[in-house]
């Protein structure tokens, strides 16, 4: 998702956006993830035909959904996730017309009556018509469901599903694991607007009677990712030589009018694209595209059509940080994905460390210091970053429900920073290609979208490192409070201590700079004494390169 910004949640309280939040959704459909019963974990959706048509003017959505799924287990029914205000006028299972009463939705959990028992192995065939008012998102994308808007007098509207998840418009699994291999999706739009979504275009039918027909194929992809964008839409295009041998298309839909701005952020794609392919590996999603639509909201990762509504601004760094940050999530989120909500981190940690990180690479030290620096001001550490437990994207996301909120973005990068100076350059980006692309060679052709998990992640860093980093990772990953690093001068004599929660082991290394010359202090067994002139002026870790307590933070964060 995008950046978490302390004054977006502020405006989840606006007396302005009061009106939103309908319908309402119940606590099923506004649940994605977490525990799964055994009869929807054993479900697999092999392939997906999706109309859907939106009538603005009506704020209505309806909907025909053709699943074509697999079981590992014997089913007499089906658990498929569906907002209840949808009502459902029709099924058909493997060619046969359901009868009413067949089917129920109490809470926002569609259940089927099979007209026969599927064995362990078999297949479905599922068609679900539906119709509703879908739920209008408050504060999107801080939470989910459909944004509607206009611009100069067409509707312009988007959707978001990450935290509340695909069932809030069409009939899917909604969890992590329910990713689609392929999914066709034939959007109806009114007379003057595009429908953009995921994947590649394969045909665009002219209007009639008012409304135009738009399809699209994408694989791959996450249930929670699909995503439709109707809008008075212009289009930048092109493409890019990749270092990998193959081309990217790329795509920028922009609002009628801002061609001239959409123009600057399509000449940040190529740059952008070396610095990823450069340091990370090949454009996961080449055989689609590179899209960016612009959005009524903030910006989301939508697989290959990633939402963006930072109106076209860079800041200090010379980039648009949001167009950045939402194309991490292709690599970091979308090709490789965390299989448990609790990793969520996972996505957004190193989201968020990619701006440093590409700053550095096109400025320098200097540039990767200050952002660095400017995103250690919101690690609050309210509570850990992985918890070992599965977990619902809400459950993680929201402070208020126990999760670490921001922390998965801001307090993630930082540990990535310290990770990396700890182990050095080649390990940590070589464990980081693995983790992305699950082989060290990744090339066009030779890799899929695959899941992950902060256990996997730690084996990897690990394998690199060339040790067992375990005390590194329960501090930082499963603790909430930082370590502290206690300084004590006497004399000639300086002493560093590391001071942990349960006081845990906790060797990490210490840079510290006596006089402007520069040594490692190695800190075995979590402590070092070292001689030094009692005159001498000493500075403890003078490129900031570790995570840990600061007073002055604290006090500034009071505030």
């Amino acid at each position: 998702m995008n950046q978490l910004l302390t004054a977006g949640l502020i405006l989840l309280c606006s007396p302005a956006l009061a009106q939103k939040g309908e319908p309402p959704i119940t606590p099923v459909t506004m649940r994605s993830g977490g525990e799964i019963e055994p009869e929807r974990a054993a479900l697999k959706i092999e392939h997906v035909e999706l109309d859907v048509r939106i009538v603005p003017e009506r704020r209505f959505l309806s909907g025909l959904a053709q699943l074509t799924l697999s079981t590992r287990i014997a089913q007499t029914r089906l658990l498929i996730d569906l907002d209840k205000n949808f009502e459902v006028s029709e099924i058909i299972i493997d060619g046969a017309v359901l009868k009413t009463g067949s089917w129920r939705n109490p809470d926002g959990r569609l259940v089927i009556d099979l007209p026969r028992p599927v064995a362990a192995g078999g297949r479905i065939v599922a068609r679900i018509r539906y119709a509703g008012r879908p739920h209008e998102a408050v504060n999107a994308p801080w939470d989910d469901g459909i944004v509607w808007s206009s611009w100069q007098g067409k509707p312009w509207i988007a959707t978001t599903a990450q935290g509340y998840g695909c069932d809030l418009f069409w009939p899917c699994l909604d969890f992590p694991a329910g990713e689609v291999p392929e999914i066709r999706l034939r959007i109806t739009a009114p007379s003057g607007t595009k429908a953009i979504a995921n994947g590649k275009l394969e045909s665009v039918s002219p209007p009639v009677r008012g409304v135009g027909e738009w399809r699209w194929v994408a694989k791959n992809i996450n249930p929670y990712l699909v995503a439709i964008n109707i809008g008075p839409y212009g289009e930048i295009k092109g493409a890019y030589d990749s270092k990998f041998g193959n081309k990217v298309p790329l795509h920028l839909w922009h609002l009628t009018g801002k061609e001239r701005q959409a123009q600057g952020l399509f000449a940040e794609f190529a740059p952008t694209l070396d610095f990823f392919e450069s340091v990370i590996g090949p454009f996961p999603f080449a055989d689609e595209k590179l899209g960016v639509v612009e959005t009524p909201h903030m910006g989301m990762e939508h697989q290959t059509a990633n939402a963006y509504g930072n109106d076209y601004k860079k800041d200090e760094t010379g980039f648009d940080w949001l167009f950045q940050h939402e194309l991490a999530h292709e690599w970091f989120g979308n090709q490789m994905t965390a299989a448990n909500w609790d990793d969520f981190w996972l996505h957004e940690g190193y989201g968020q460390y990619m701006q440093p990180l590409y700053g550095q690479w096109r400025e320098g030290e200097a540039r990767y210091a200050a952002m660095m620096a400017h995103q250690r001001k919101f690690v609050l550490n309210g509570k850990p970053l992985v918890s070992g437990k599965v977990r619902t994207s809400d459950d993680v996301y929201q402070a208020e429900r126990g999760g670490p909120g921001q922390d998965i973005y801001y307090k993630g990068a930082w540990v990535l920073h310290t990770l990396r100076y700890l182990i050095g350059d080649k390990p940590f980006f070589d464990a980081t290609r693995r983790l992305v692309y699950g082989r060290p060679d990744p090339k066009p052709g030779n890799f899929k979208p695959r899941f992950t998990s902060t256990p996997e992640f730690e084996q990897l860093m690990n394998a690199a490192g060339g040790r067992d980093l375990t005390w590194f990772f329960d501090i930082y990953l499963r603790e909430a409070t930082l370590p502290e690093l206690i300084e004590t001068r006497t004399g000639d004599t300086l002493n560093l201590q590391w001071k942990t929660p349960r006081t845990a082991p906790f060797p990490l290394p210490v840079e510290i700079a006596v006089n402007g010359e520069t040594r490692k202090l190695a800190m075995a067994g979590g402590s070092e004494t070292i001689r030094v002139p009692a005159s001498a002026h000493v500075v403890i870790d003078p490129m900031a390169r570790i995570l840990r307590r600061s007073a002055a933070i604290e006090a500034m964060q009071r505030r």
